[in-house]
C-alpha cells in the first residue's frame, strides 16, 4: 500500500504514523543511509507497542516511495536534513514534543537536530560523528556488493529508484570532500538525555562514535553496547526495544 505524503523542502516524503498516548512525547524515527520506512521492518510499530507512544517514521527524499531529490547531495546533507527537513516534518505532523530515534546516518541527523532544537530525548543506534577509516572500508565493500552482487536487486524492492538511493549515499561518503566531515564540536549543544547504542561487529563504525557523544554532549548520555552488526534493532530486537522503552520511561 502507498503511504501518505507530507511536503518538505525539495519535494514530498512518505511517512507511517502509529498512534499512541497523546500525553506522551511521540517518537520520530530517522533511518539509515540506505533505509526507508519499510526497511525499519516495523521497528516503529514495536516501539509504539513497547512504550505506549505515538511513533512516526518517514523516508527521506530519494528513499522508499518519497520524491527523488532535485540535485546531488553536498557533504552537509545531514546538516540540511536536521535543519530543514526534520523541522518541516515535525510541524506538519504536530510533533511539537518529540523523542528522536535515529539509525546510522539518521542517528547523525538526530544528533544535529537535537543540538539546535528542543527535543525531549534522543536514541541513536550506530550513529556517525566523524569519518572513520574502518567505516569507509565498509562503504567500499557496499559498492562492490551493489555493482557485483545482489544488493541492487534487493534495494529495488524498497526504493523508487535504487540507483539514486545508493549512489547518493555511497558517492557522498567516498567523496574526498567528505573526509573532513566531523560533527563532534556540535554535540555540545545537546542538553537532553541521550541513549547511544552500538554493535561490536559493525562494519560501518566502532564504539568511538557513541563514546564521543557521551564525552561531548551537555546532557546525560547512557551507552548500550551490544554484540551485533550495524542494525542491532533488527539483530537483537528484544534487547534494543527493552533498552529504548526503559530510556523513554525515564523521560517522564
Amino acid at each position: 500500500m502507498d503511504l501518505p505524503l507530507v511536503d518538505v523542502p525539495g519535494g514530498r516524503v512518505e511517512y507511517d504514523d502509529v498512534p499512541g498516548d497523546p500525553a506522551l512525547a511521540p517518537l520520530l524515527l530517522l533511518h539509515e543511509g540506505l533505509g526507508s520506512v519499510r526497511l525499519w521492518r516495523r521497528f516503529h510499530h514495536r516501539l509504539a507497542a513497547a512504550t505506549g507512544r505515538r511513533a512516526v517514521a518517514f523516508s527521506r527524499l530519494g528513499h522508499g516511495g518519497s520524491d527523488l531529490p532535485t540535485g546531488k547531495r553536498t557533504p552537509r546533507y545531514m546538516h540540511d536534513e536536521a535543519a530543514e527537513v526534520v523541522p518541516e516534518v515535525r510541524a506538519a505532523l504536530g510533533l511539537d514534543r518529540v523523542v528522536l530515534v535515529g539509525h546510522s546516518d539518521g542517528g547523525s541527523i538526530a544528533l544535529l537536530h537535537a543540538g539546535t532544537a528542543e527535543v525531549e530525548g534522543v536514541v541513536v543506534i550506530a550513529p556517525h560523528v566523524f569519518v572513520e577509516e574502518a567505516g569507509l572500508r565498509g562503504i567500499e565493500q557496499a559498492r562492490r556488493d551493489y555493482v557485483e552482487g545482489d544488493l541492487r536487486a534487493r534495494m529495488a524492492r524498497y526504493h523508487r529508484d535504487p540507483d539514486v538511493t545508493f549512489w547518493n549515499w555511497n558517492d557522498g561518503w567516498l567523496d574526498d570532500a567528505f573526509r573532513d566531515w566531523d560533527i563532534r564540536p556540535e554535540l555540545a549543544g545537546i542538553t537532553c538525555p541521550v541513549l547511544g547504542m552500538q554493535g561490536t561487529a559493525d562494519p560501518y563504525g566502532t564504539v568511538v562514535h557513541v563514546e564521543a557523544v557521551r564525552d561531548r554532549a551537555a546532557g546525560p548520555v547512557t551507552l548500550h553496547v551490544l554484540e551485533s552488526g550495524h542494525a542491532p534493532h533488527l539483530e537483537r530486537p528484544a534487547e534494543v526495544e527493552a533498552a529504548v522503552a526503559d530510556f523513554v520511561r525515564g523521560l517522564g
